[in-house]
């Protein structure tokens, strides 16, 4: 059964719209689909019908601080009517627009000018980076994303602020609060070293965290067993997904991931 709990339409930073989204999905033969949009539920309401033979479970990625690195978390099979998941989406939604307006004075610092305005050209609802990087692509500044983020909005760089998101105890709590389960979101990404992973792993556990993706897009299998270790060690529950955004990328292609080892104890076993 192929599932992926990890996704972007373009109510975030996504490429395809939520329905264009569930048609590649279909396409793929993915049985268990979460799309995880960037602190916005809105993918939700733009979806007209799951496909047939297509389990779809509400989540959500949030954006959180953790000793002064952002860190995000995935949270699954959230009540999308929940009171607080809402207020908690309004509140990173304030944080994003007060994020995207000091990304933008960084960048005029450097002689770019209307980069909000450019990059909300670019955002179908949530403003992110990926914007900033969308604009200087189309103004000429940088050939393409990679070098938009290698220059201007990658960690340290100009464009790199987070101290405004909430910790992630906060953040594990609006999850929980909502019904959900609270994913600590592609670990090896955030470029630790073992001794700061494992720090944040076990801060996770005892935030109220209850799941790690062991498996995020593409990765080779002696990472996949390594942090299938870290997991079975906190004794959290693994997940999986993509961390599809565009179909260009093909190291985060929807649906293609491998399957999590058998040491694991699968997250869907709590909801299935």
């Amino acid at each position: 059964m192929i599932i992926d709990l990890h996704c972007h339409t373009n109510m975030s930073d996504g490429a395809l719209t939520p329905n264009q989204l569930l048609d590649l999905a279909s396409e793929r033969g993915v049985a268990m689909l979460s799309i995880t949009d960037h602190d916005t539920l809105d993918a939700y309401a733009h979806t007209s019908s799951v496909p047939p033979g297509m389990r779809l479970i509400p989540g959500i990625e949030l954006s959180s601080r953790w000793r002064k690195q952002g860190v995000h978390i995935v949270g699954l099979n959230i009540d999308l009517s929940n009171p607080v998941m809402a207020s908690a989406v309004a509140e990173q939604s304030a944080i994003r627009l007060q994020r995207a307006q000091e990304i933008s004075v960084r960048l005029e610092r450097l002689g770019f000018d209307g980069c909000l305005e450019g990059a909300q050209r670019f955002a179908h609802n949530q403003i992110g980076r990926p914007h900033f990087a969308q604009h200087l692509i189309a103004v000429g500044a940088v050939k393409n994303s990679n070098e938009a983020f290698k220059k201007y909005l990658g960690a340290g760089k100009a464009g790199d602020i987070k101290e405004h998101w909430p910790d992630i105890e906060t953040v594990v709590q609006w999850i929980k609060q909502a019904g959900g389960i609270a994913v600590l979101a592609h670990p090896s990404k955030y470029k630790m070293t073992r001794t700061k992973l494992t720090e944040l792993i076990g801060d996770f556990k005892n935030a109220g965290g209850e799941a790690m993706e062991v498996v995020s897009g593409l990765q080779i299998p002696s990472l996949t067993r390594d942090l299938a270790k870290l997991c079975t060690q906190f004794s959290l529950l693994a997940s999986c997904g993509s961390d599809f955004h565009s179909p260009d990328k093909k190291w985060a292609a929807l649906g293609l991931i491998s399957n999590l080892p058998e040491t694991c104890k699968p997250i869907w076993d709590r909801w299935s």
